[in-house]
């Protein structure tokens, strides 16, 4: 029987659930005016969570500059609710200052010093972001009075009452009553899969050390010894937070060099690295130049009537097919208008004129490349997307020494293009990209796509776009560049490989385009967990998946039936039961589901997927509520919205 009072229960505290109460309160006005008990289960502090809180290392940083970084609905969100613009991090730090920005606390002297030195430009600590996250969350919360209560706990179980809603258990003996339940608990930990099990056990037989993927900042690097050697699985986000736990965290430091590079001055208590990967480069750096050429404006081939079109002609859409033709099109588009627009003197043929006949070719077509050829004499800036995603393909290595020099200098050229004013094609592309990336999830419904396409989509597509536009600051690079130097970080090549000796007791890494294989008793798998609910470490995720709440999407394919890990939810957020049946009032949320939208925050003006999904979950929840609350009083007794001691 449902409350007159109708309960919302999140699962988890961080910033998407921020996001989702300050577009609850947005909504309300319209769609249930009438009161609601929210309940926020969060161990950490409301708004920051685990994976952005205060209580991490000082110098690690975000990969965005505070001015690209915003909580905030601004007008270019394309959603039903009103646009709510606020500060962005950049200005509400400026705004802590002059004291426009109230309900803070009183920040430490290194953070007060974090917010003087702050510019638009400025990679800000997460210590930092912790704070405008909390300061969000806080003015989301006053926002909707007193109705929310917050649970400085873990939510350890969950089950279906037969009178309607769910009961959740929390860790501090409570049980909460959920007319309506939101898991948005962000990145979560599972039990390692088989082969990082199996190398767990095999440095634990043979005395050796191995780190399963996890959150950098929570994981035990202790044992790994002054000058040992250790393999590192993986070259993007979390091994730049490697190096600094490692590196910096262990007593070294950087210094600016007489030639204008870095060095790097050892402690004597580092490890020495040895990193590859799938593409054995780290990802590409963040960009410094600015745009000179014409704005960019709305997509042009990635458009809804464009998909409808594909749809009638296939009935179902094929990511390589059907849609990557699109986003390198649009891709191609932002790049070669910014050189023709902006760098006039390289350019050998009108805009206008390229940009019509280019509107009229197929990407893959030799018209296409021709074209570019007449426009672009310098073929060293035609677009050549397959060799962006793999630098290295089809390369032999010569030995160690070739496959170090190779990548170093592939580091160094990547700096050249993106951390320097002469390149502003390297942003086109970047906001191309951008754009493309927070347009998918519109314009191409998901259950549409072949389920081989929606592998694609969560994996590959994911991936490229993580590594070119996603990257760290250009010093993290040239900090890996001073490591090379100073023999601390050593690269093993695209494709890595790893197994293991049992007679030696250590861990093999080999790249299949190198002669070179490298021994030691240290392995690092330097990335995050990958998503799995049936494995889930979180007791909540657990209870959902056991009693058949909620389910691991899954995708026949031609190899069989694949599980993707994530949560599956619909289009409109609802978790789908074991049964297959939607749960009407069960929602998922984050980069843990199916859902689009993996980001708890973005780029301002960039109608970004996530604030435009925390809209239409708000209106949703609402509307439920609405319904609930007019059920109950339509009932003559109502059932208690929470039960069990505060």
């Amino acid at each position: 029987m449902p409350a007159n009072i109708p309960a919302v229960v999140f699962v988890g505290g961080g910033p998407r659930t921020a996001g989702v109460l300050e577009r609850l309160a947005a909504n309300r006005p319209e769609l249930f005016s009438g009161p609601l008990e929210l309940h926020v289960v969060e161990p950490h502090v409301p708004g920051s969570g685990r994976i952005w809180r205060y209580d991490q290392h000082p110098g690690l940083l975000l990969n965005s500059m505070a001015a690209d970084i915003t909580m905030f609905t601004d007008a270019s969100v394309a959603c039903e609710g009103p646009a709510r613009p606020g500060p962005n991090l950049a200005e509400w730090a400026a705004g802590v200052l002059d004291g426009s920005i109230t309900d803070v606390p009183d920040f430490p002297h290194t953070l007060r010093e974090q917010l003087r030195s702050l510019t638009g430009s400025t990679f800000p600590t997460r210590q930092l972001q912790s704070q405008y996250l909390e300061w969000f969350y806080r003015r989301a919360a006053k926002s909707l009075g007193r109705s929310i209560t917050v649970h400085r706990t873990v939510a350890v179980d969950v089950s279906a009452l037969d009178a309607g809603g769910h009961a959740v258990a929390l860790a501090n003996g409570r049980t909460l009553h959920a007319d309506i339940l939101v898991t948005a608990l962000g990145h979560t930990d599972s039990r390692p899969d088989a082969a990082s099990e199996a190398w767990a056990n095999f440095a634990a037989r043979h005395g050796g050390y191995h780190a399963a993927p996890g959150y950098t900042t929570d994981v035990d690097y202790s044992p790994i010894a002054p000058g040992q050697d250790v393999i590192v699985a993986g070259m993007g986000l979390a091994f730049v937070d490697l190096l600094v736990l490692l590196m910096e965290g262990r007593g070294g430091r950087f210094e600016e060099a007489s030639d204008g590079g870095l060095r790097y001055l050892p402690s004597g208590r580092e490890p020495r690295l040895w990193a590859g990967s799938r593409r054995g480069v780290p990802y590409h750096s963040k960009i410094s130049s600015t745009l000179r050429g014409e704005a960019p404006g709305p997509l042009r081939f990635l458009t809804s009537a464009a998909v409808e079109a594909l749809l009638e002609r296939h009935g179902e859409l094929d990511f390589r097919r059907d849609l990557w033709p699109l986003i390198a099109k649009e891709a191609g588009y932002g790049y070669y208008r910014e050189i023709l627009t902006g760098r006039p003197a390289l350019a050998a043929m009108d805009w206008d004129e390229f940009a019509a006949r280019y509107a009229a070719l197929d990407w893959y077509s030799a018209a296409r490349e021709e074209l570019v050829a007449a426009a672009v004499p310098d073929a060293g800036l035609h677009l050549d997307l397959e060799r962006l995603d793999r630098p290295f393909a089809g390369r032999s290595f010569a030995g160690h020494q070739d496959a170090q020099d190779a990548v170093a200098r592939y580091i160094e050229h990547d700096l050249a293009l993106r951390d320097s004013p002469d390149h502003p094609e390297t942003l086109a592309l970047f906001l191309a990209l951008l754009h493309v990336y927070m347009e998918v999830g519109r314009v191409v419904p998901q259950e549409r796509l072949n389920a081989r396409s929606q592998q694609t989509v969560h994996g590959w597509w994911h991936g490229f776009f993580s590594f070119a536009d996603s990257g760290p600051p250009p010093h993290r690079l040239r900090q890996m560049l001073a490591l090379h130097r100073a023999g601390l970080l050593n690269f093993l090549g695209p494709g890595l490989g790893i197994s293991t000796d049992e007679a030696a007791g250590t861990f093999l890494a080999s790249s299949p385009q190198s002669p070179v294989t490298v021994t030691a008793k240290a392995f690092i798998e330097a990335r995050l967990p990958a998503t799995s609910v049936a494995r889930s470490l979180n007791p909540f995720l657990e209870s959902l998946h056991r009693n058949g709440l909620g389910t691991e999407q899954r995708l026949l394919t031609a190899d069989g039936i694949h599980s993707t890990g994530k949560l599956l939810v619909t289009s409109r957020h609802q978790l789908v039961d074991a049964q297959g049946q939607p749960r009407t009032s069960v929602f998922g949320i984050g980069p843990g589901t199916s859902g689009w939208g993996a980001a708890a925050f973005a780029r301002p003006g960039t109608n970004a997927a996530p604030f435009r999904e925390n809209d239409a979950l708000a209106r949703t929840i609402l509307s439920v509520a609405r319904g609930l609350a007019a059920e109950a009083s339509a009932t003559p007794s109502a059932e208690p919205a929470a039960v069990g001691k505060n």
